[in-house]
């Protein structure tokens, strides 16, 4: 490999929104992150369901009808 032409390859910490810290290396010194393995629901199994005006009745409410008349 030739000198000179491959970046810095250091320590570097990975900071989530939720608090979590993880030391790997990278290039970047710092890399911050919105969701992590701590505070995803697909890892922790807590889901949160937003009902924004009414959507997801709307969506049952569209579908059964199509259901029940087939």
């Amino acid at each position: 490999m030739k000198d000179g032409i491959h970046p810095d390859y250091t320590e570097c910490a990975i900071t989530c929104t939720c608090g979590a810290v993880y030391h790997t290396r990278s290039t970047r010194k710092t890399i911050h992150v919105e969701i992590c393995s701590n505070c995803h629901p697909f890892f922790t199994g807590n889901q949160k369901i937003m009902d924004t005006a009414g959507r997801i009745e709307k969506f049952k409410k569209k579908y059964t009808r199509k259901a029940a008349a087939s």
